[in-house]
């Protein structure tokens, strides 16, 4: 296949708002032996990506200076050491960056088949999230059916995500979000109860229900000592995000009273090896409930925006009222 020494691309121009995004022109990405090149069709924008456009979070050693996290797209080039793939595939991946281009190379092992009933396009939201969601909830866990599963930020990326995997697998899934079309959004996906939190106090909600088992945050801020009172004896709290602050006061001894776990992760810095393998148990557990009933996952496309505005991407996801991904097409 002949292919283009070029690119569209978004670069920073600094950081700063979205309007340090700019579309420029780049060289076509260069295979490591056991990446795959990826013609894109679509990417992801998520939270990581505005945190990185605000100058706090650098990418990796060796990884792209582009943003995007997560794409869809077919296979264009294969690196020689790589049979896993076939040119003319297509696949949706977890990237290192580089996302947000025309092209990007990708470590063959985080590629994954477009999902049975997902367009091309909106698998391009699934990796990220969908990685992010069973590496710090489900994988090696042994987490029993029933467990009351309380999820902050319902009707976003990572929410809708987590609503879906946690019905999937037998849990009581308790949403947040912050008006009643979101709480609706959130009960189509599969939460038991949604709990609009500017009328409700989802500590009391929770405590009604007997306490929560497992608990995924992206808020943070006051949110991480009412966690602590919504939390059941040995549950398990989540960190994934800090949308209302890092730094915080908080009272230790209910931790120590109810054997708590608070624990949080960063996905992009994890080894090679450990996404390898949760891809692993994303394609054996995870993809094959797309398309099929009783128990049906699906994509949550909220809008697409072309590549050239990637600016008024984020300045959607930052607006807030969005209900699922925001993808880019090129």
């Amino acid at each position: 296949m002949n292919l283009p020494s070029q690119m569209n691309a978004v670069e920073m121009r600094g950081p700063g708002g979205p309007d340090v995004l700019a579309l420029v022109r780049r060289d076509i990405p260069t295979l490591k032996p056991n990446h795959v090149l990826i013609k894109v069709i679509a990417a992801g924008v998520n939270g990581p990506d505005l945190v990185q456009r605000r100058g706090h979070y650098p990418p990796p050693k060796d990884a792209s200076d582009l943003l995007g996290l997560e794409i869809s797209g077919e296979i264009v080039a294969l690196g020689c050491d790589q049979t896993q793939w076939s040119i003319g595939e297509r696949v949706c991946a977890l990237t290192n960056g580089g996302g947000y281009a025309e092209y990007v190379a990708v470590n063959a092992n985080h590629c994954l088949p477009i999902p049975s009933g997902v367009s091309n396009i909106d698998s391009a939201g699934l990796p990220e999230t969908f990685f992010t969601v069973w590496s710090n909830v489900f994988y090696n866990q042994d987490i029993k059916t029933g467990s009351v599963f309380l999820v902050h930020g319902g009707s976003g990326g990572i929410g809708s995500a987590a609503i879906q995997i946690g019905t999937a697998m037998g849990l009581q899934v308790f949403a947040t979000a912050g008006s009643n079309e979101a709480c609706s959004y959130c009960q189509d996906l599969g939460s038991k109860r949604s709990i609009n939190y500017k009328d409700e106090d989802f500590v009391t909600v929770i405590r009604e229900a007997g306490g929560a088992d497992i608990i995924l945050d992206i808020i943070g801020g006051k949110y991480v000592a009412r966690n602590i009172k919504a939390a059941k004896t040995d549950a398990k709290i989540i960190q994934l995000a800090f949308n209302h602050g890092s730094r915080i006061e908080v009272d230790l001894m209910p931790i120590m009273l109810k054997r708590l776990v608070l624990t949080g992760s960063t996905l992009r810095s994890r080894p090679e090896a450990f996404k390898t393998a949760i891809a692993k148990d994303l394609s054996d557990k995870i993809w094959p409930l797309f398309g099929t009933t009783p128990v049906q996952l699906k994509t949550t496309t909220f809008k697409r925006f072309s590549l050239n505005d990637a600016a008024g991407a984020h300045k959607q996801m930052e607006s807030g009222g969005h209900h699922g991904k925001i993808l880019l097409v090129p």
